[in-house]
Parts: structure tokens; sequence; C-alpha cells
């Protein structure tokens, strides 16, 4: 089974863009929420290593909701899914490495540019990650 292509089935890409962004606004807040979490539970010494902690508290969180659910909780509430271009569920080690380019994307200005562009010019809108990986994101159907 492989995924449908976009000029077949749009309805599997629709609107993916703006939802992408909710979710990125929502797993945000709920990474900030966690990062506020350790910071507390360290007696705010973990702040003399906050972009390690953050980067951590980051990819496990997203490393962890792909694995288990296929969508963070912000792809959730967007209803988006993560998915590999062959239409199956990403793999732990395909949802790691997915997290780990993400979250170097971010530290950096023209990942993000790149991302973005891609997101706008290829078929699947697939962010730099998903390019690099063969994954896509896909609006959330009951069966896929």
């Amino acid at each position: 089974m492989s995924l449908p292509h976009p000029h077949d089935d749009p309805g599997f890409y629709d609107h993916l863009i703006p939802k992408r962004f909710l979710a990125w606004c929502i797993d945000l807040m709920i990474t900030v929420v966690l990062v506020m979490i350790v910071l507390a539970a360290t007696a705010f010494l973990a702040v003399f290593f906050l972009p390690v902690i953050w980067s951590a508290v980051a990819i496990a969180y997203r490393s962890t909701m792909l694995t288990r659910y296929g969508a963070t909780l912000g792809m959730m509430v967007a209803a988006i899914k993560l998915r590999r271009l062959d239409g199956q569920r990403a793999d732990p080690v395909v949802c790691l490495w997915h997290s780990v380019i993400y979250s170097i994307g971010m530290v950096f200005v023209v990942p993000q540019i790149g991302s973005v562009a891609l997101m706008l010019s290829t078929p699947y809108k697939q962010g730099l990650n998903d390019w690099l990986l063969g994954t896509t994101l896909v609006n959330r159907f009951d069966e896929l």
C-alpha cells in the first residue's frame, strides 16, 4: 500500500500547512510546560543546561508520541498524522530521526526556510525532515 498521490486524492493533503502550524504551536506550549517541570524538579539547576534540557525534552516528547500514536498531541488536535510514503506508520527509529532532524533544524534559520519552501513546493507538502526520511503528514481519516 502507498499513500494516495496528491493529484489523485487531494483530501489527504488539504490545509496541511496551517494544520502543521497549529500543531507546532500546541506542541511548543506542551514542551514549555514539560521543560518548566524539569526545571522545577531540579531546583532550577537545569537552567544552566537549558538548551540541552530543552532539546532532550522536545526529542523525547516528539519521539514517544510519534512512535506510540503516529502524532504528537498538537497533531492530534489538528487531525494530522505522520506516515511513510508507502502508507505505513513510521517505526521508532524513523520517529527518533524525525524528531532529531526537526530539533536541529529549529536551531538554524536556513533549514527552517528550506523546510517551509519544501512544504510549499513538494506535492506531499513535506518539511525538510519529512523529505529526508521519506515521510509526510496527512489528514487523519478513520482508516489509512
